[in-house]
């Protein structure tokens, strides 16, 4: 055994980009409710860190192994959940015209990208807020703005990743033991 990691979770991780893609479609375009997405971030790891072991047959084997097979799943599910995250504020961010519906007060004016949005926030009766933590151009919006969506990015990479080994610790408890012990006799 050579590999760090198992060729089973090699494919679960490509399982957890299709999963944290069509999670992040789902909840940050199709129907944009970016909380979903955030809270499903550790559900999304544990089925991950699990499936990683599941695929891989670890019915039997050291601990070690099945936690960085999960590992390894949670990691890149997390990675590409956070990339997903950022892409997609950034492309909302850049893409900006302040375009409004006329019954929310008609476009702003202001130039696309990162005047729009803080503009956006001002409008939105944010500004003093903004006002209090330093903000009062667009300049300084986009440092804060980008410091928060990096943090929840972060955070949403911790969870998966934690989430990951999580399902990496509920598979080692419950995996069959009369196939461990069978798989152990035969050698394998």
């Amino acid at each position: 055994m050579t590999r760090i990691v198992d060729r089973g979770a090699i494919t679960a991780g490509w399982v957890g980009v299709g999963m944290a893609v069509t999670i992040g479609v789902s909840f940050l375009l199709v129907i944009p409710i970016e909380p979903v997405f955030w809270y499903l971030a550790l559900p999304a790891g544990l089925m991950i860190g699990y499936y990683a072991n599941a695929r891989s047959g670890r019915t039997a084997g050291p601990w070690g192994r099945i936690l960085v097979n999960a590992l390894f799943a949670g990691l890149v599910t997390g990675l590409t959940s956070a990339a997903l995250l950022l892409a997609v504020k950034a492309l909302f961010f850049a893409a900006d015209t302040g375009y409004r519906d006329a019954s929310a007060g008609g476009p702003l004016t202001c130039t696309t990208g990162a005047d729009c949005v803080y503009e956006r926030y001002v409008a939105a009766g944010q500004g003093d807020a903004l006002a209090r933590a330093g903000v009062g151009d667009a300049g300084a919006f986009s440092a804060l703005y980008w410091r928060e969506q990096a943090t929840t990015a972060g955070l949403v990479l911790v969870l998966t990743t934690l989430g990951g080994l999580g399902g990496g610790l509920v598979y080692g408890v419950t995996r069959s033991r009369g196939a461990a012990e069978r798989q152990v006799a035969r050698g394998t």
